[in-house]
């Protein structure tokens, strides 16, 4: 068995990818100005996108811990956004950059509500509630709350491509709309209220929402002719454990003011194991069983067993597995942690990436990484 006795995290991996052993200045002209930046001549895989350094944050990225209903909608958020991305711009010829577009003041006038004057560029429906009777426009139902704010954050991300050997522009750029299936408030009287949005309204009013972006972004200096790709992204409700997910997206090639085609995403997180579950989760799921009942059979203090598959279509393409346990003895956690790798081998089909992260209330404990259609796993305690 393979041991490797150092792990960068895979948030890290995702966002930077990137080794910069050696590395290449070069300017980067941007939609204001020329700067100066590393190239990283290093691509940890083919799937990672190579960040320029020094690393450049978004304007808007600390809006979204506000924004969003569960630390799992953040990370998903923006990973899928990157993940949908490669299919316009590929890790081969782009670097990634944070979104530098968007300003800070600007996305915090789109996320509230539409005002006439007080903010009209306000995505959100307006609440037309205190509106004389006469500017009720036609088919408006009367409401006891304000309509549902379905905007919860937009995630912008930029993707440059090199010009020459001696300057990289900017090539690309992606929006992921986050929306609210479930909007939360309070009414008049204070008392906490929840509502329940549809998919067809969520879908409609995102892809209105995606235009209007298009189009505004159209009008910044440099960015007539930049391809923009523009996902939508329904999140789950504040008591789901599992992530939300991207469930289409459309891109609006150099000059159109609008998305051009929409195409739709089938991808899920699905929570084992399942008291019920679908046909195309069955074999996963007795998988995850049997591989339960021998941890609990080897070990029975700890708490649970979770396991978190992440599907594309009708097949599972990666499960993460976490264990919380209880005992600290450094021996205890070297013969828990080679137990469970030959369970991980002995269950599940080699064909899906398997992690098992084995925490205690001190911390990480262990790591355990079965990528695709490789034999050996990687193997990781922490010290």
């Amino acid at each position: 068995m393979k041991r490797i006795w150092w792990m960068i995290p895979a948030s890290i991996l995702l966002l930077t990818a990137c080794v910069p052993s050696e590395t290449n200045e070069t300017e980067v002209i941007g939609t204001e100005e020329v700067e100066t930046a590393i190239i990283p001549s290093m691509q940890l895989d083919e799937e990672f996108y190579r960040t320029l350094l020094p690393y450049k944050q978004s304007a808007t990225r600390g809006k979204i811990i506000n924004r969003m209903n569960s630390r799992y909608d953040i990370e998903e958020a923006e990973k899928g956004l990157l993940r949908l991305s490669q299919n316009q711009f590929s890790p081969d010829d782009y670097f990634f950059q944070e979104g530098q577009i968007i300003t800070d003041e600007e996305i915090t006038a789109w996320l509230r509500r539409y005002h006439g004057e007080d903010n009209p560029t306000g995505l959100n429906a307006e609440d037309k509630r205190a509106a004389p009777a006469e500017e009720a426009e036609e088919g408006d139902e009367p409401r006891d709350n304000p309509p549902p704010e379905i905007l919860a954050h937009i995630i912008e991300q930029n993707y440059l491509v090199k010009t020459n050997e001696d300057t990289i522009r900017l090539g690309g750029v992606s929006v992921g709309l986050a929306l609210n299936s479930v909007y939360y408030s309070k009414n008049a009287e204070g008392v906490s209220y929840e509502e329940t949005i549809s998919q067809e309204q969520l879908e409609a009013e995102g892809k209105r929402m995606a235009d209007e972006i298009v189009n505004r972004l159209r009008q910044k200096e440099g960015m007539a002719d930049i391809p923009i790709t523009v996902g939508l992204f329904k999140q789950e409700s504040r008591s789901t454990i599992t992530a939300g997910s991207y469930f289409t997206y459309g891109v609006a090639p150099g000059g159109d003011t609008a998305v051009a085609n929409w195409n739709p995403i089938s991808e899920e997180y699905v929570i084992f194991p399942s008291s019920n579950p679908e046909e195309k989760y069955r074999e996963v799921d007795t998988s995850f069983k049997n591989f339960k009942q021998d941890v609990e059979e080897y070990f029975s203090n700890f708490t649970s067993v979770i396991g978190t598959g992440f599907y594309q279509g009708d097949s599972i393409r990666k499960l993460q597995i976490e264990i919380p346990i209880q005992f600290y003895g450094s021996s205890e956690v070297i013969g828990f942690t080679q137990y469970l790798t030959g369970l991980v081998m002995k269950h599940f089909p080699e064909n899906i990436q398997v992690q098992v992260d084995l925490h205690s209330v001190n911390g990480a404990e262990a790591l355990i990484l079965r990528k695709a259609n490789e034999t050996e796993p990687v193997v990781h305690i922490y010290e």
